[in-house]
């Protein structure tokens, strides 16, 4: 199972961290990697991962602007694209299908070819234009999770909430997920 993942410049890579931790973990998971100059950034100023430490984690690693690359193509085979986190600019470029780099030309790939993209986005509050871009991309089949917390599965640290919303973006990809299923109220 192929799947793309894109870090864009906005806040949360912790997330993008989790998730191609757990990636990596699945033996018949290979993963495609794009980190946009602003991701590289967001890396430096809110982690204290190196840069290489978490394009280790990935199979395969493309610069944002290797057009030529596989992904970059409907014919290379990818179950799906995660952009986690997604800034509203990345959400803007492809809801207008403005491919102008290797990230958006692989999540307007995955559209027009009817595959899975999720995207992440982290902005508060949302505006009138971004949720009309994400409106847009929902009625196109795309999957909008802000990573919105929870509390029914009684998260104790910051990172259970991670936890929880990166198994939400597992079970979107149909891959294992160690989520606290919700089991109402008992009789």
């Amino acid at each position: 199972m192929r799947i793309t993942v894109g870090i864009t410049g906005a806040s949360g890579i912790i997330l993008a961290v989790e998730l191609l931790k757990r990636l990596h973990e699945m033996k018949n998971v290979e993963t495609h990697l794009i980190i946009t100059d602003g991701g590289k950034l967001t890396i430096r100023d809110e982690t204290d991962f190196d840069l290489y430490e978490i394009q280790h984690l990935a199979n395969v690693v493309y610069e944002v602007n290797e057009m030529d690359a596989s992904i970059a193509s409907g014919s290379f085979l990818v179950e799906g694209m995660v952009i986690v986190p997604c800034t509203m600019k990345t959400v803007a470029g492809i809801a207008v299908g403005y491919g102008e780099n290797l990230l958006l030309r692989a999540a307007d790939v995955c559209i027009k070819e009817n595959r899975k993209l999720i995207l992440v986005p982290r902005e508060m509050p949302f505006s009138r234009i971004h949720l009309r871009n994400m409106k847009e991309l929902a009625d196109m089949g795309v999957v909008i999770m802000p990573p919105v917390m929870t509390f029914y599965n009684t998260p104790v640290t910051i990172e259970g909430q991670i936890e929880h919303i990166v198994d939400k973006i597992l079970l979107q990809l149909g891959l294992p997920a160690d989520l606290k299923e919700w089991r109402g109220r008992k009789k």
